[in-house]
């Protein structure tokens, strides 16, 4: 590629990134002078680039917004980040994109790009693994994400078709706080005005969604994913479960996931629980609801800490039982020696 030329796409490179260029900033970046990179912009204005001409003391040279043009210029990094994205996205459930929108935007992404990247990206592409398998879940279509994140930013209210876990569905009207991503799926939490009270939904259960007049004052916090979080560990289950366990409220939050517990730390006056050596250290009361209990002995174990459980009796006899287990494992011989 000659030099001209080579810098001609360099220029396009960095329009690209946004944003106003001075004309000093683009000499200095392509090594020539003024002169020539207005000849340079004239090339890209020829190509039917839309360069816009900035005038005043911090004026230059940028893109217009929203135009779409090719070549997708792309550094190698930029190239490998996109990729990546798209292939994790589509793993993780979190890609914005019904059907095969990620694989139909990735193929698009490699055609425009010179043959030496491509061939490098592909044996990234072809010699990653991944140890997990990918998620089950749909992410959301661009129709119900993209109406639902305008209201979300402008303050907006708006309609859903909604269709709750028990298969009841019907028209609801949010005033929407924000929308969070979370083990594979999308959520929208916010004021539900069918109810008057605030609710999290499912976007895969969303059929579809409608900007409406008027705007809403959201309030200041709780922020939406820990609104979410809550929602998830507050929903209701099988199983309620309460355990106190030694120590902050801070360090007891540290080792349970936010979705799945509830804790409260526990202030002066409460109840010593059986066992304990008089230590001053607090206690929390950590609520958890279950559709099962055979995990929940190892999570506690695992904390490291006293605890005692206060219900369900089922769990204390799993506890019992996994004690024992452990007690057996510890006290049994090592194999025999080949």
């Amino acid at each position: 590629m000659s030099r001209p030329v080579s810098r001609v796409l360099t220029l396009l490179e960095l329009l690209q990134a946004g944003g106003v260029r001075t004309v000093a900033e683009l000499a200095d970046r392509l090594g020539v002078g003024e002169r020539t990179v207005r000849r340079y912009v004239d090339h890209l204005v020829d190509l039917d680039v839309p360069v816009e001409s900035v005038r005043g003391r911090y004026g230059g040279y940028r893109l217009a917004p929203g135009h779409r043009m090719p070549p997708l210029m792309l550094t190698d990094d930029e190239a490998l980040a996109v990729l990546l994205g798209l292939v994790a996205g589509r793993r993780t459930g979190i890609t914005a994109a019904a059907g095969t929108a990620g694989e139909t935007a990735a193929a698009k992404v490699r055609r425009v790009l010179p043959e030496r990247l491509r061939r490098r990206l592909d044996a990234v592409l072809d010699s990653l693994t991944f140890t997990t398998e990918a998620a089950g879940s749909v992410a959301p279509p661009a129709a119900v994400l993209l109406p639902i994140a305008d209201a979300v930013r402008h303050h907006r209210p708006v309609s859903v078709r909604y269709t709750g876990g028990s298969g009841r569905g019907g028209e609801r009207t949010l005033y929407p706080y924000g929308l969070v991503a979370h083990e594979g799926r999308w959520y929208v939490t916010g004021r539900d005005l069918s109810v008057a009270a605030d609710r999290t939904f499912r976007l895969d259960r969303i059929a579809g969604a409608r900007v409406l007049p008027g705007t809403f004052e959201p309030p200041p916090d709780p922020a939406p994913a820990e609104r979410v979080l809550t929602a998830l560990a507050t929903a209701p289950y099988r199983h309620e479960v309460t355990v106190r366990v030694r120590g902050t409220a801070e360090q007891v939050r540290g080792l349970l996931p936010a979705s799945v517990a509830t804790v409260t730390e526990e202030t002066g006056g409460g109840e010593v629980p059986p066992g304990s050596d008089g230590d001053t250290e607090p206690w929390c009361r950590v609520e958890i609801r279950a559709e099962r209990l055979d995990w929940l002995p190892g999570l506690l174990a695992s904390l490291d800490r006293p605890f005692v459980v206060e219900r369900p009796d089922e769990l204390r006899a799993l506890v019992a039982d996994l004690a024992g287990r452990l007690m057996d494992a510890a006290r049994g011989a090592p194999p025999p020696r080949d």
